[in-house]
């Protein structure tokens, strides 16, 4: 195996230029010849690793789940993908429930409108707290390359969008 004077980058023996820098190379041999069924020299596909692809269905919750679940047909990615869409999406929901109930009882008046900004801050804040243990927590399962199964949701997951 050769390497480029210039970058250090390693490539064919016998090339006439890096594939890396394009700087030509002393004794140019002429690029070898293309083998059936591979991409050429320096068009290599590369797929990212399934534990960090599982990990990535989390960072932004549902919406990288969606991502994920259209791109990756792996099983393993697309059991995080689901379960991150129904997780997070459930999450997101409830937040909107709570919002549209407590938020619609402060214009109304009353007594549920004092009562309901306290129960809205903790409900919201229990919420929350749960969002980010879920997050965390799948996101490490995920990259230690296990399939962490969420009580009912993992279920709900399976059911949509099929047994991974």
């Amino acid at each position: 195996m050769a390497f480029c004077s210039k970058c250090g980058m390693a490539m064919n023996d016998g090339a006439p230029f890096c594939p890396s820098c394009g700087a030509a190379q002393g004794a140019a041999g002429g690029p070898p010849p293309p083998v059936a069924g591979q991409p050429p020299v320096g068009m290599e596909q590369t797929q990212m690793a399934e534990n960090i692809a599982g990990l990535v269905c989390y960072v932004l919750g549902w919406i990288t789940g969606i991502v994920f679940l259209l791109i990756d047909k792996r099983p393993f990615v697309k059991f995080h993908a689901a379960q991150s869409i129904v997780v997070f999406g459930a999450i997101t929901v409830l937040h909107f429930v709570i919002d549209i109930i407590f938020g619609a009882s402060l214009f109304g008046g009353g007594a549920m409108a004092t009562a309901g900004l306290g129960v809205f801050g903790l409900l919201n804040a229990v919420l929350d707290l749960v969002a980010l243990v879920l997050w965390i927590v799948l996101m490490v399962k995920a990259y230690q390359g296990e399939k962490f199964r969420v009580p009912l949701a993992a279920d709900i997951a399976d059911q949509l969008f099929g047994k991974n």
